[in-house]
């Protein structure tokens, strides 16, 4: 999430907060301490204040043991947990991918609930097996109650909560395909969305009342992360069967070693489209990549015995990628080191072409056009 400030790793997973949250911390702080000031006048303003704090503390702890649930499943399915990210609305672990399976991807999704249940059997066991009671006991009942709403609302049946992912995944194990889970459960998700704007708006506009205006932050969460899940989840889809050779930008820029730099300015340069290009060798095979900038190292009146083969540089090997590589790895590719094309090549290393990520979008326009959803 942008703006997110990074304040360490849990478990080698990088944990960020978003500054949202520190308006609930604070509000959360008050609205307790405040319950406890009024419930126990003894504890005094300061003492509850703090008791507020650390209750606080102790529910956005249980928000992120419920995100590690989702982590600790997914670590052992092999997918890397890039981070974990309080927010507003609690909690976000996000994944590097997908899980490979339904079954799979259902105990993702579950563990985050099964973790809040545990936690809320856990805080209700000590708070009647230790006989607490003032201030301890408002505390436990406190964090036995949030953790259960915790596990019952994310219980939901609608994306992007973790009821949506469980829907997801038994909708792709009856269909056998996981974007109908995703489009399934990201129209159930917006159901619940406007449901949500609706009981917050109802009572605004007949009764003046404000008693449900969270509701229309829930919803609008809802919708949004819904309608984004889905989108995503139809561009995955139409990718899907595609291989890197069919994203290769025509015409790509591409010239032979042995071409002189008087050529290469004359017929390719002057023109302006590129100012880089990939460098073949006799047989086709990428051997370097040369740009406008390295033709400034040699004067111009030694170009026409200046092969290009002398002024290019060597292209690194996590620039490019095989042609038969699934297209949906390679748009991954791209988003993770935050490239704009890379060298697409054969396994024998003949070039092909550079696929960038405008040929990638073109070609999911034209899928879409021939096949409208």
């Amino acid at each position: 999430m942008n703006g997110t400030i990074r304040i360490g790793n849990l478990f080698n997973i990088p944990f960020y907060i978003h500054p949202s949250w520190f308006l609930i911390l604070g509000l959360v702080t008050w609205s307790y301490s405040s319950g406890l000031a009024g419930q126990y006048p003894y504890l005094g303003g300061g003492l509850a204040a703090l008791l507020g704090l650390t209750t606080a503390l102790l529910l956005f702890a249980s928000v992120v043991a419920h995100e590690l649930g989702h982590s600790f499943v997914a670590l052992s399915q092999g997918i890397d947990v890039k981070s974990i990210t309080l927010f507003i609305f609690g909690g976000l672990a996000s994944l590097e991918k997908e899980s490979k399976t339904p079954a799979d991807a259902f105990w993702v999704a579950i563990a985050g609930p099964l973790v809040s249940l545990l936690l809320f059997v856990i805080f209700t066991a000590i708070s009647f097996g230790a006989s607490a009671s003032g201030p301890l006991a408002a505390i436990l009942m406190v964090l036995a109650s949030v953790n259960l709403s915790l596990a019952l609302f994310n219980l939901i049946p609608g994306l992007p909560l973790d009821g949506g992912n469980i829907l997801k995944a038994i909708v792709w194990k009856i269909t056998g395909n996981p974007y109908k889970g995703v489009a399934f459960a990201s129209r159930v998700g917006q159901i619940f969305g406007w449901v949500a704007i609706a009981s917050g708006l109802i009572p605004l506009l007949m009764f003046g009342s404000f008693a449900n205006s969270w509701n229309l932050l829930i919803g609008y969460f809802l919708l949004q992360n819904a309608g984004n899940a889905s989108r995503a989840a139809t561009i995955q889809e139409r990718l899907t069967g595609l291989t890197a050779a069919d994203a290769i930008t025509p015409n790509s820029p591409i010239v032979n070693s042995n071409m002189s730099l008087r050529e290469f300015a004359d017929e390719q340069i002057l023109d302006g489209q590129y100012r880089r290009f990939l460098v073949t060798g006799a047989l086709g095979e990428l051997v370097g990549a040369v740009s406008v900038d390295n033709l400034r190292a040699v004067p111009t009146t030694l170009w026409s015995e200046t092969q290009i083969s002398q002024v290019m540089r060597p292209i690194e090997a996590s620039t490019t990628v095989e042609s038969d590589k699934s297209l949906l790895d390679v748009v991954q590719l791209l988003e993770q080191q935050k490239l704009s094309a890379l060298a697409v090549i054969r396994d024998n290393g003949v070039l092909l072409g550079i696929l960038e990520k405008a040929s990638v979008i073109n070609l999911l326009q034209k899928k879409m056009q021939a096949n409208p959803a």
